[in-house]
């Protein structure tokens, strides 16, 4: 009996490699620093960088030998207005779907602007007014009394301190009490704290940049006095085909380089079948505007559509030769697609016999591959 013995060699990977998600100035510090290092342009208080270098950042470009990658892709006077807003003393809102890119311009915003993108609270039904303004260290303060030490800062304290920037994700998914704590901050830009008897007076450059999710409205909708306090910057969905699949090019390789997947980037025309896939049953409608579908119960955003690529990767990787192939995809999709059996498998089954089949050769392998599947 021969016994063979495989000695697998691993590459030892650094603490920054082994995080998962890093935040994205320290992904991007290098583009930052030659922004700075390059900056010819007034830089507002408590900005490291100028308005025109944020919108470089934000949008690409070129400082000196560094190529400045887009980190959004779509409508750039959207993003001069909401740099713009972020210069004054008005609070920044940005609504849209699911999967526009609030988030992710809202975390890259900080980066460039504080060098800082983690100071945030995540709105949800459970979020707290102590969550938006400070809690306590309750061993201390029973121990003690009320003190500065035994104090827990917000997220948007530290900013009111700091002259920094804070962000509030998915507002509209916290209770409307919660919400409105944030009245008198962002209209006094002061902080009390009736318990040590001081107000905390916000440095300049603090301002917060909220996000809201379009589906949630009505959930806990917004006070008309919270609105005002509000610049509002709707972001739409990409307006084409071709930007959709840049966005979702650009996303699902700099997502590839942060995890494990073993696998190719996805080829052109799957990027474009996904891409295709969505757009229709999201709109309802063919994209040559000839034929009305019903659509699905889930959104089916750019960012879902991002993560069913990264999904199918991982498939393909993991369990077959590292290239997506059609029945990797069509995993992918029914995941995607499906989220209530009864309703959205009737809906898909009337795509693909509807739509898919009759596109041609190139499309029927992933036709059989979902048919299959949702069968």
């Amino acid at each position: 009996m021969i016994c063979c013995h495989i000695k697998i060699m691993k590459k030892t990977k650094t603490k920054e490699e082994q995080i998962q998600r890093l935040p994205v100035e320290e992904l991007f510090k290098k583009e930052i620093d030659a922004l700075i290092e390059n900056e010819k342009y007034p830089i507002p208080t408590g900005w490291r960088m100028s308005p025109r270098s944020v919108l470089t950042y934000i949008c690409g470009g070129k400082v000196g030998d560094i190529e400045i990658v887009p980190k959004y892709i779509g409508h750039q006077r959207l993003v001069e207005i909401a740099i713009s807003t972020l210069v004054t003393d008005r609070a920044l809102l940005l609504i849209g779907e699911p999967g526009t890119a609030k988030s992710w311009l809202s975390e890259h915003l900080t980066a460039a602007i504080n060098g800082n993108s983690t100071r945030v609270i995540q709105g949800t039904a459970g979020t707290t007014e102590e969550q938006i303004r400070y809690s306590w260290n309750y061993a201390m303060l029973i121990a003690n009394g009320p003190s500065k030490e035994a104090m827990l800062p917000s997220p948007i304290y530290r900013a009111m301190e700091e002259g920094a920037i804070a962000r509030v994700e998915e507002i509209s998914r916290c209770a409307l009490e919660v919400q409105d704590s944030l009245i008198s901050l962002l209209s006094e830009k002061r902080l009390a704290v009736p318990e040590l008897g001081i107000d905390i007076p916000a440095q300049k450059g603090f301002s917060v940049i909220a996000t809201a999710n379009t589906r949630d409205k009505g959930v806990n909708d917004m006070s008309a006095a919270l609105k005002r306090r509000f610049n509002i910057v709707v972001l739409p969905s990409p307006a084409s085909l071709e930007a959709e699949m840049e966005v979702v090019r650009t996303r699902i390789h700099q997502l590839s380089k942060n995890l494990d997947l073993n696998a190719k980037l996805p080829e052109e025309d799957v990027i474009e079948k996904v891409c295709t896939i969505f757009r229709e049953l999201r709109s309802g409608l063919s994209l040559d505007g000839k034929q009305k579908l019903k659509t699905t119960s889930g959104v089916l955003s750019t960012a879902e559509a991002i993560s069913l690529l990264a999904n199918s990767m991982a498939l393909a990787g993991s369990f077959g030769d590292g290239s997506i192939s059609d029945y990797d995809l069509a995993a992918g999709l029914q995941g995607a697609i499906v989220k209530e059996d009864n309703k959205d498998s009737k809906v898909w089954e009337e795509y693909l016999e509807n739509i898919m089949k009759k596109r041609g050769s190139s499309w029927l392998p992933l036709y059989k591959e979902c048919r299959e599947l949702n069968g």
